[in-house]
């Protein structure tokens, strides 16, 4: 199902870039062996650094049966040619052939069905441990920038997760934290399996994962309770980014990103 399209490579210019961070160059997975690039990363965070169930059977790739009807952005080492940093793309067209959204198995999405035509769904979002030190993401979030603006995309919505490994203490003052970021009641989901907040003691303090705390800067809205995922042993928060209620200056540096990337023939 993967489309043949391809971001232009691009190299952060000298000036941009700090003698010792490598050159990355991003792009659409094209091939089976670009996206089982992709998986590997995936198993080798999800599985190996998080501990996450991702099949007995896996063979060193995170794969399921939604991974043919996406495309996949690879940010890649230019030197070394490893994917060191992915994301998925669920656009609604291929949505609605499908008949669902990854989130649905997590949460009852039906007062956000309406935004459905113009939302793409994104998830399995990861960085290499060695590459996180902010450029990967930025070329990640360009890829996503430059998706939305050539689909003509208004909405984004997916799962950001936090980890349960410390018996969900963090996760539960996470939850209280996102209250302060919700949205309007007309656009609530509810998880199917809740992550059961109220009965496990509160962290002292709060610290949001980088991640959840990038969304949330742009202007992204926190769509309900988290449900618990148990294979991945996380909360997962539902989150949903609209390009018409993002801060202005937002919106600018956005737009800026995806005009960083020029679409070419694959």
């Amino acid at each position: 199902m993967n489309q043949t399209r391809i971001y232009a490579s691009i190299d952060a210019p000298l000036a941009a870039r700090q003698a010792d961070e490598p050159r990355l160059g991003l792009a659409l997975a094209r091939t089976q062996s670009d996206v089982e690039d992709a998986q590997r990363l995936r198993y080798k965070v999800f599985a190996e650094e998080m501990g996450a169930h991702v099949g007995a059977h896996a063979g060193g790739l995170d794969r399921d049966e939604f991974d043919p009807w996406c495309d996949h952005l690879l940010v890649r080492d230019l030197d070394t040619l490893r994917v060191v940093g992915t994301y998925r793309i669920l656009p609604a067209d291929r949505a609605l052939e499908l008949g669902r959204l990854y989130s649905d198995a997590e949460f009852d999405l039906s007062r956000l069905a309406h935004l459905r035509p113009s939302t793409i769904e994104i998830g399995r979002s990861c960085v290499h441990r060695d590459y996180r030190s902010g450029s990967a993401i930025l070329l990640l979030w360009a890829g996503l920038a430059r998706y939305m603006k050539a689909g003509g995309y208004r909405h984004l919505i997916g799962c950001a997760s936090a980890s349960l490994s410390d018996g969900g203490h963090q996760a539960a003052r996470l939850r209280d934290e996102m209250q302060h970021h919700m949205t309007s009641a007309e656009l609530r989901v509810f998880p199917r399996v809740a992550f059961p907040h109220a009965r496990i003691e509160r962290a002292s303090a709060c610290v949001m994962p980088p991640l959840i705390k990038g969304y949330l800067r742009v202007g992204a809205r926190v769509c309900g309770e988290p449900a618990w995922d148990p294979d991945f042993n996380t909360a997962d928060f539902l989150l949903w980014l609209s390009l018409d209620r993002m801060q202005a200056r937002y919106a600018r540096h956005f737009d800026l990103l995806a005009h960083q990337q020029a679409l070419v023939p694959a």
